[in-house]
């Protein structure tokens, strides 16, 4: 009896990984392929339909696209006022693709969405090199299916750049694993170094998990694995920190104020507004100040779960299987590995935006993805193959049974759009949860019968979730996933406020932009050859409205916010006697922000007091020659 409870307890013998040595079985091809294809039109069937999409990176890709010097520091215009609140390497590519191509919503929106393809093909590569192609194929599926996914990978936040990056990271660390590669784990931390230039040091969250991985399986001493990771570190620190030493020794007056900073200091944006700040809620110029401390149930919360909540549960059960299966392991085993690499991963990046009291919005999610489908695809293939083991079919069918259960409650929070859905999936989860449990006594057709009834039940709500987003057109700062969620640019519906530009409306016509008349493309259009900006108004997005439609170089005071010094008042009035900005657009009001500069509000009221309003398509504007 002794022996019988230690089989049933103790985890089935460990696989052989499935090193470089395994080649692909050429029916892996077709399939690979079909699934890069179904993604590429997934993500690029009716772009165009969003426009800019998010109109604050649009307008400095434009500009990006007619000055370089506009390209390399990320400036919202061309004239060089003020950069976007963020590192530029997203705008790069997308500046890049403008001056390529031309000044489209395709332009813009093209790279993103091939970033898309480009990471679902490096996480199977990632997932196939450990647990073979079938992980590979049902993790790239997942993620692809994932609706954060679908959403950001056709927009253009620097959150796809970001993931492609973390994902060709992993795949590093999986490399390096193989052979104890000093060259693979470097590449790794300059993979991460360029994911830094992309949305700063969110990119970092993923370096616990790296670091841990190769210090516990890296074929080698101890010693050279401490010596290996040194050096990953100094490729890091080389890939990330030559962009902020250029700018920080670079002449403040021969470049663009550091939007997002006070003292335009692009280390400050680092550490504070972009940094520490996001952590505490400290973030000098915020318009919304530190939030209420957070708790792991946010990620199932109404503003997130739409978006990557749908496999999350599955992912941390696979984590728990994935370590019994491997218990017994060697130290070198490469399953273990990755289980850190993806469940490290998962662990430190949700728990940040879970407890995180500073700026969050629900697209961040995009980050959890390849963990989570990484995860979901390696844990059920091994417990698939592990089924007769009578732990292995109950994890598994626990798994199938609590993502059918997730997928349920989160389609019964719109009892609107496919409300036969939701029923679909509770009993087709239901069922196959049952059926696995006995499926390793079922004939190959029925083992493969009972297969299919688990992928539909676990992937059907995901998957219609992802194309109903798909098919939405999004816009402003602040896009969510989701039927009919277009997204918002303040606080909100779909559209958020729109005014027309300047401050009134307070914090929510900051956050959105707005769809410029004839009449005031027109004025702004007319003798712009003769200014350096056409216009000024008080926020990015205000201002990269006006400066998409007419064109021409627009001024964001204050920079995304409104609560940056840049320019200041006499900065400003020297601009306009030199003849320099041609119209101010809006009408004095507050601004309400956690320490930030009063600079734009000042500006605006002295604009006012000084200059003759008239109105243009509802808008206030001063013509201020």
């Amino acid at each position: 009896m002794t022996a019988l409870a230690e089989r049933d307890s103790a985890p089935p013998a460990p696989e052989p990984p499935a090193g470089p040595g395994l080649h692909r079985p050429v029916r892996v091809r077709p399939a690979l392929a079909g699934l890069l294809i179904a993604t590429a039109v997934l993500y690029l069937w009716g772009l165009s339909a969003s426009g800019w999409a998010n109109a604050f990176y649009s307008a400095a890709a434009q500009a990006g696209g007619e000055n370089w010097t506009a390209w390399f520091f990320g400036s919202s215009d061309a004239a060089n006022s003020i950069t976007v609140d963020k590192t530029p390497a997203a705008l790069w590519v997308m500046g890049l693709c403008v001056r390529l191509f031309g000044l489209s919503s395709w332009s813009v929106l093209v790279p993103q969405a091939l970033m898309g393809v480009g990471s679902v093909w490096a996480l199977f590569a990632t997932v196939r090199r450990v647990s073979g192609p079938a992980a590979g194929l049902l993790a790239g599926a997942v993620f692809a299916l994932t609706p954060v996914a679908a959403l950001m990978f056709r927009f253009n936040n620097p959150d796809a750049l970001l993931v492609l990056l973390l994902v060709l990271g992993a795949y590093c660390v999986v490399r390096s694993l193989e052979q104890a590669s000093p060259k693979w784990i470097a590449l790794t931390g300059v993979a991460v170094g360029f994911g830094f230039l992309a949305k700063m040091l969110q990119a970092f969250l993923v370096l616990p998990a790296f670091g841990i991985a190769y210090l516990v399986a890296a074929p080698t001493s101890v010693r050279k694995r401490l010596l290996h990771l040194l050096g990953a570190l100094g490729a890091l620190v080389v890939s990330a920190g030559w962009y902020l030493a250029v700018v920080e020794l670079w002449p403040a007056s021969s470049r663009p104020f550091i939007g997002g900073s006070q003292s335009n200091s692009i280390l400050e944006l680092t550490l504070g507004y972009n940094g520490v700040g996001r952590i505490t809620g400290d973030e000098v110029g915020s318009l919304g100040g530190a939030q209420s401390s957070g708790s792991w149930a946010r990620l199932l919360g109404s503003e997130m779960a739409g978006g990557i909540a749908w496999l999350l549960p599955a992912a941390a059960l696979a984590i728990g299987a994935l370590v019994w299966l491997t218990w017994r392991a060697p130290r070198t085993d490469r399953t273990r590995a990755a289980t850190i690499v993806w469940g490290g991963w998962l662990a430190v990046t949700g728990g940040v935006f879970s407890f995180m009291s500073g700026i969050i919005h629900p697209y961040y999610t995009l980050a959890l993805a390849p963990a989570v489908a990484a995860l979901a695809g390696t844990g059920a293939v091994r417990l698939w193959r592990a089924r007769s083991h009578p732990i292995a079919s109950g994890l598994l069918s626990s798994g199938v049974v609590l993502t059918a259960l997730t997928a349920y409650l989160l389609l019964t929070r719109d009892s609107t759009w496919l409300p036969w859905l939701k029923y679909v999936v509770l009993l087709s989860g239901l069922a196959a949860g049952v059926l696995i449990v006995v499926s390793d006594r079922l004939p190959r057709a029925g083992a493969r019968g009972v297969a299919v009834v688990a992928l539909v039940a676990t992937l059907a709500g995901t998957g219609a979730y992802t194309v109903a987003t798909a098919a939405t057109p999004h816009s402003g700062a602040i896009p969510s996933a989701g039927p009919g969620s277009g997204g918002f640019g303040g606080f909100g519906g779909r559209g958020g406020p729109r005014n027309g530009g300047g401050m009134r409306g307070g914090v929510g016509s900051l956050l959105t932009g707005t769809t410029p008349g004839a009449e005031m493309i027109a004025l702004l259009q007319a003798d712009a050859e003769n200014h350096t900006w056409v216009a000024a108004t008080v926020g990015s997005n205000p201002a990269a409205s006006y400066q998409l439609a007419s064109g021409f170089p627009v001024m964001a005071l204050g920079g995304f916010n409104g609560t940056d010094p840049s320019p200041t008042p006499a900065q400003f009035q020297q601009y306009v006697a030199s003849g320099r900005i041609h119209y101010f657009i809006g009408e004095p009001t507050q601004i309400t922000s956690t320490g930030g500069s009063d600079a734009a509000e000042e500006i605006a009221r002295w604009v006012a007091a000084t200059f003759t309003p008239t109105t243009v398509d509802g808008v206030t504007v001063y013509d201020l020659t």
